[in-house]
């Protein structure tokens, strides 16, 4: 690992950052940053506590007791990317849902955390953190090396290679899900033309493979919206190429078509005028209803999180939150009493099912239960 973390990750002295690094390195953050930056963890936090599973216990029929009980993972990987620019959110929002479940340890790889990410780690209250990066970090967090511990779970996004790392670890160690390209869709037959060429072109600047797409009734809008995307676009970077690859204003006949091919694309964000449209969109990572809500908003200070599904895959499951960190472990408790109440019931399916060591498990307590 050492060896191709010098080769790919240009690592120079320890792999891992002591927490006096950290912390030193945090004072040299300007203080609008450290705001932010905290501003931002506040708000995390408060969502985050909404989403744990809450225990609790239930009875279905006397003598039968389920306690659901929630605990959380006893240690975690989140990997932030360093590409062309650090990326401080991406920490918090992948370590900050881990401590509020509780997790015992989180632990952090980064391949170059400048200032900014030690100061989010510092702010997360991250225990270790390493600079490596890329699919050979993926392979210490999933199996432990002399250097990083073994984790139960891996979360957070990355690139390609990152991407296709976890996917082949997932057999052995936990991860959030399968991360694509950053993707937003805007749905929408009077917004603001200015503003929705912007949304655009901020989702399209993450990488080359973005995708950024506006669905509209509205021929006045659509053609607005490309006099804007002219105006405002950089002639090159990541953006253009972006937009000009995977991109796109599309004229559809109705509202209703609009929706319907939001609903089938599932895409990470979606952008919409009003909760009337938002109430029809029910795949999607995340929605963003009405013309003040910059989906870039999300990406840093709404506290909701933003390491999402793409690919569609928000067709089956949610983004990550402090759910993503705990168990829930039923326990099973059965008295005399309630074994005479659901046993036969038990012995009639497991007999149903040709399963009959299952049946006589329960049938040997009938006879001889006390």
């Amino acid at each position: 690992m050492l060896e191709y973390a010098r080769r790919f990750d240009a690592l120079e002295g320890n792999i891992e950052v002591s927490a006096a690094e950290m912390r030193q390195a945090a004072k040299k953050v300007p203080k609008a940053v450290r705001d932010a930056i905290r501003f931002a963890s506040r708000n995390i936090v408060k969502v985050a506590k909404q989403q744990l599973p809450r225990g609790g216990r239930v009875s279905p029929v006397p003598g039968v007791r389920v306690e659901n009980r929630v605990t959380p993972l006893d240690r975690v990987g989140c990997y932030v990317p360093a590409g062309r620019h650090p990326l401080p959110s991406s920490l918090l929002m992948s370590a900050i849902p881990a401590r509020v479940a509780g997790v015992g340890e989180v632990i952090v790889a980064c391949p170059r955390p400048d200032p900014t990410v030690m100061l989010a780690a510092v702010e997360a209250g991250v225990d270790r953190l390493f600079r490596i990066g890329g699919a050979h970090a993926i392979a210490a967090l999933a199996y432990g090396t002399e250097a990083v511990p073994r984790v139960d779970k891996i979360v957070g996004p990355g690139n390609a290679y990152v991407a296709e790392a976890k996917a082949q670890v997932a057999r052995d160690c936990a991860i959030d899900f399968y991360a694509g390209p950053s993707e937003i869709v805007i749905v929408s037959e009077n917004g603001h033309p200015e503003w929705i060429a912007a949304d655009l072109i901020a989702q399209a600047e993450h990488d080359v493979d973005a995708r950024a797409i506006l669905l509209t009734p509205s021929r006045a809008l659509a053609d607005a919206v490309v006099r804007e995307l002219q105006r405002q676009l950089p002639l090159t970077g990541p953006a253009s190429d972006a937009l000009q690859r995977n991109g796109g204003v599309f004229l559809t006949h109705s509202l209703n078509e609009a929706i319907d091919l939001c609903e089938r694309l599932a895409p990470e964000h979606v952008v919409c005028d009003d909760r009337r449209v938002a109430a029809r969109i029910r795949r999607a990572g995340t929605i963003f209803v009405g013309r003040f809500s910059a989906q870039a908003l999300g990406d840093y200070v709404t506290g909701s999180n933003h390491v999402l599904p793409t690919n569609g895959a928000a067709r089956s499951r949610s983004g990550l939150s402090a759910a993503d960190f705990v168990r829930v472990t039923p326990v099973q408790t059965i008295t005399a009493a309630g074994l005479v109440r659901i046993g036969s019931a038990g012995v009639a399916l497991a007999r149903a099912e040709g399963l009959h060591a299952h049946a006589a498990s329960i049938d040997v307590r009938l006879e001889k239960r006390r």
